[in-house]
């Protein structure tokens, strides 16, 4: 909140998709665009507490991303906005010799416990994914 250093800094999301703002209270944030939150922000801040409010928000950290199966080095890796698989791939050194670019699958944090989605290689990467590369078969 602009000029105001007391309704400002840096916040963490809850597990449960929230940010504690001072005065103001909970905030959803789950799902949302930063467009969406900043004019929430706003409007609650306008409709008790401050006049005309400027309120900016940027996201410092987003959560990694995972990479299991057929590449060099499988592991946790930062999220980047914008990134796809192959991205992910090539940050993770690469495919094996045995890697497939066939039959590659992402579990999304929103998903059901076993429940995957195939995706190519131009597909995109959301923070918390677990992608999967396959071992071809010849």
């Amino acid at each position: 909140v602009y000029d105001e250093p007391d309704l400002s800094g840096d916040l963490a999301v809850s597990d449960q998709g929230s940010i504690s703002m001072s005065l103001i209270g909970q905030v959803n944030v789950a799902g949302r665009t930063l467009g969406e939150v900043q004019s929430e922000i706003t409007q609650r801040y306008a409709e008790k507490y401050l006049v005309n409010p400027r309120v900016n928000i940027d996201v410092l950290n987003y959560r990694p991303f995972f990479i299991l199966g057929e590449v060099k080095n499988p592991g946790g890796y930062p999220y980047v906005a914008g990134m796809t698989v192959v991205n992910a791939i090539a940050l993770a050194g690469g495919y094996t010799p045995r890697g497939s670019k066939r039959g590659i699958t992402i579990k999304r944090s929103n998903m059901k416990d076993g429940e995957q989605q195939s995706v190519g290689e131009d597909g995109p990467v959301l923070p918390g994914d677990v992608i999967r590369v396959p071992e071809r078969l010849f």
